[in-house]
């Protein structure tokens, strides 16, 4: 009997530890920041492609902040529409031959700026038919139709209003533009309202990892949202990698564009990783060793491309301390449980990184004199 009762608590006891051996490996992902820098509140892009406009506008957000500690909520439909101005104009003069659409770059929204200033949210809500709400389908597929019949040439000469007409085809849907607003109990234009915070476009510079391209040179890289051609830094791997994690280190936060449509991406469990073994999202695993030459190849093969930006807030780490990148994401606020953050591992970003655009105080001082940057 007493040999039942024995053998009965060792079997108690092995599915115990069976159990709590079970918990401890699926208790999931235990993050804690280790940076605090100050950025303004998730936006939710809505049914558009228009990342590349929040996410930079976040950034931009983010750097008034830290330059002026005044918080401010500026339109992204504003850089938007602008762009479409340009797209739309350089479309007809590449005969068509030109990527038009919603995608776009982190310097699309400097080269607005550099030219319009920016203007706040609540001055200019992007859509003229119902404020805030975004849904860019059919403005999108109607201005390249337009386009397309302007690019036909039907009279053998384009007349001189066919501009005007796509111009009134913007402001149908985004609304006209202000030409004053209040800011500060103050009313300026938005070039006065840039000029006012000191924000000079100037001071920001793309960087991106290829071995295709020459290190520390400036190079056009080839992915179809570049449609003006821009130019970006290209750096070693590591030292890409090192200028993400001092900036963050020293208060600078920074603009990725990169792939989300690989597997270890999930927004929905807060976290992008490139696991060694199986995919799972119970617990943290070990992560593959991404070398310069495993990456050249995933962007050669069409493997890696640039579908998403966001805008990287801060660094974290996980319970057995590994390092991650805090990411704010514009998929809204409601989107996951972190308030539409999740956090991006390190092997993620060195397979996953297209380009990330900051502040060129940002970048350690032996690879700016690399670069040449003053």
């Amino acid at each position: 009997m007493k040999t039942l009762k024995l053998l009965g608590l060792i079997i108690i006891l092995f599915f115990s530890f069976s159990l709590y051996a079970q918990e401890e490996e699926n208790e999931g992902y235990k993050f804690k920041d280790l940076t605090g820098i100050k950025v303004t509140s998730v936006k939710d892009q809505q049914r558009t492609g228009t990342c590349w406009s929040f996410s930079t506008t976040s950034f931009v957000e983010a750097e008034l902040l830290r330059l002026n500690d005044h918080e401010y909520d500026l339109s992204e439909m504003y850089f938007v529409r602008y762009a479409y101005e340009e797209k739309g104009m350089d479309y007809v003069r590449y005969h068509g031959s030109l990527n038009f659409g919603e995608g776009g770059q982190a310097h699309d929204v400097m080269n607005q700026i550099q030219k319009y200033g920016f203007i706040s949210q609540e001055a200019y809500q992007g859509n003229e038919y119902s404020p805030g709400k975004y849904i860019h389908r059919e403005p999108d597929e109607l201005l390249k139709a337009f386009l397309d019949v302007i690019v036909k040439n039907p009279n053998r000469k384009l007349s001189p209003v066919w501009y005007n007409a796509y111009k009134a085809i913007i402001d149908t849907y985004f609304g006209e533009v202000p030409e004053k607003f209040n800011v500060d109990e103050e009313i300026v234009t938005p070039v006065e309202f840039a000029n006012k915070m000191e924000f000079n476009t100037e001071d920001y510079i793309e960087l991106t990892s290829f071995t295709h391209h020459p290190n520390y040179e400036k190079v056009i890289l080839e992915i179809p949202d570049n449609w003006s051609h821009d130019y970006y830094y290209n750096l070693p791997l590591d030292e890409f990698m090192d200028v993400m994690k001092i900036a963050l280190k020293n208060g600078y936060t920074f603009v990725w564009d990169g792939d989300v449509g690989f597997k270890g991406f999930s927004h929905k469990n807060e976290v992008a990783i490139v696991p060694e073994g199986d995919l799972e999202f119970t617990s943290p695993k070990k992560e593959k060793e991404i070398t310069e030459d495993y990456r050249q190849q995933e962007f050669d093969n069409l493997t890696t491309t640039d579908d998403h930006l966001m805008h990287i807030t801060g660094l974290a780490e996980d319970q057995n301390g590994t390092i991650y990148y805090k990411t704010k994401n514009s998929w809204g606020e409601d989107s996951n449980d972190f308030g539409g953050y999740l956090y991006m591992s390190e092997s993620y970003l060195r397979l996953n990184s297209i380009a990330i655009m900051l502040h060129k105080d940002a970048i350690p001082k032996e690879i700016k004199e690399k670069l040449e940057i003053k």
